[in-house]
């Protein structure tokens, strides 16, 4: 019988999906784990792979939006009524309106573009690593995926190496004389603009404005805002603190580390180590009238993405070296900026960073990411008349703003939290015991 394919929930926040392209073409024969379209979430590009064998009898959304739980695709035998099997599932709706999505989304399912490993098999007999896309894309290309070198975690090869290899960018080994590449002609393109423009008037100086559709990103920004700012009630605090030592020991760390070390890992590093004696502001306000203090310290750092911001999350922030710090944000935002960013890599903060610094912002508050009960606004470190032992000198000081749910923290508890993330940037040898 054949199988309707509806638009699964992905995360908490996604209410719709964006069909960025297809893959696969009506008539097609369809294997199960095969890769059908990408569809735009809120939190990422994602694969969608079907759970059947059949038939692509019919695509109902060749591209835009699609609600959790609407029908986009019927997978089935050759010559089935797919007309039926679309009414039928539509009978079967009105008669159980309140059946969860994720129920009716099963015969598909989707991934990151670089999360799930396709094994193809070398001339030598070892296992090649690709993503369902790559795979995809390279079987309509005619590439053997043995003759490339991947540049995703552990050679994997990614949607990027292909199209480096269809640009004539890639670099391969070479592949048997028995098996040239076909001419290279993907049939699907696989990305799209993240905004769609719907009125764009230039008419003489007249009406001089243009309306444009948000992404899916765009979209849970705007509803996680309102709901983080309206729903926790703030109250900041801010101090200042001198960043001379801070910068002195980040030149010498940087003389022996393997990675560069920067003032936003020292950021990161200093909150994981005050929240470990400030157990109060590692903690989150439930629904249900009460408050979870955390063990663990699960730090979030907010990134931009070209489209807003993201927030992956450091876990075990308190645990890790500074250069650890500094590799995994670095591979976040990467991922971030890439539409990368699998689901599981926001979830489970304890607290929150936004550091603006980069960007001279000299001071500024931030809205709280919710269930977390504080976030810390860095600011940018600038030089400024200070006086030291009663004589005026330059100091280089920095601003930080620390926004509080007062349901969880009250002002004397923020306050210390304060006092003690201010000495441990002041004396950074403190990060280390």
């Amino acid at each position: 019988m054949a199988e309707v394919i509806r638009m699964p929930r992905m995360s908490d926040t996604m209410e719709e999906g964006v069909i960025v392209g297809w893959l696969k073409e009506e008539g097609e024969e369809i294997e199960s784990g095969e890769t059908l379209a990408e569809v735009e979430t809120d939190k990422a590009t994602m694969e969608l792979d079907s759970y059947s064998d059949g038939i692509l009898l019919h695509i109902a959304v060749k591209e835009g939006p699609v609600p959790i739980n609407g029908v986009i695709a019927v997978i089935g035998a050759a010559g089935e009524d797919w007309k039926a099997a679309i009414a039928a599932a539509s009978s079967g709706d009105s008669g159980n309106a309140d059946a969860p999505a994720e129920a009716a989304a099963e015969p598909v399912a989707m991934e990151t573009v670089t999360h799930e490993e396709v094994a193809a098999t070398a001339p030598s007999g070892e296992r090649v690593k690709a993503s369902p896309l790559a795979k995809s894309m390279a079987k309509e290309a005619g590439i053997n995926l043995s003759t490339v070198s991947g540049s995703g975690d552990n050679g994997r090869i990614v949607k990027r190496d292909i199209e480096a290899l269809i640009g004539g960018g890639a670099q391969t080994t070479p592949a048997p004389k028995t098996a040239p590449a076909a001419a290279p002609t993907p049939a699907t393109p696989t990305t799209a603009p993240t905004s769609t423009v719907e009125s764009f008037t230039f008419s003489n100086g007249e009406a001089n404005y243009e309306d444009i559709s948000i992404s899916q990103m765009r979209k849970a920004i705007a509803r996680n805002v309102v709901g983080n700012k309206f729903s926790a009630p703030h109250f900041y605090l801010t101090t200042e603190i001198d960043m001379e030592n801070a910068i002195a020991s980040r030149v010498r760390m940087n003389e022996i580390a393997p990675t560069k070390i920067s003032f936003n890992d020292l950021a990161v590093k200093a909150a994981a180590v005050a929240l470990r004696q400030h157990p109060a502001i590692n903690a989150a306000w439930l629904e249900d009238n009460k408050i979870r203090f955390n063990r663990d310290i699960n730090i979030g750092v907010a990134v931009d993405t070209g489209d807003g911001l993201l927030i992956p999350v450091v876990k075990h922030a308190d645990m890790k070296t500074l250069s650890q710090i500094n590799t995994e944000v670095r591979a976040y935002a990467g991922q971030a900026k890439e539409k990368k960013l699998q689901p599981k890599d926001q979830q489970g903060s304890t607290f929150t960073i936004s550091n603006l610094g980069m960007f001279g912002i000299h001071e500024f508050t931030a809205i709280i990411n919710r269930p977390n009960a504080c976030i810390l606004a860095v600011s940018a470190i600038v030089e400024k008349p200070v006086v030291k032992n009663g004589e005026l000198a330059v100091g280089k000081r920095m601003k930080v703003t620390l926004s509080c749910d007062h349901r969880v923290v009250d002002g004397v508890a923020g306050a210390k939290f304060l006092k003690t993330y201010k000495e441990i940037l002041e004396d950074p040898i403190r990060m280390l015991v």
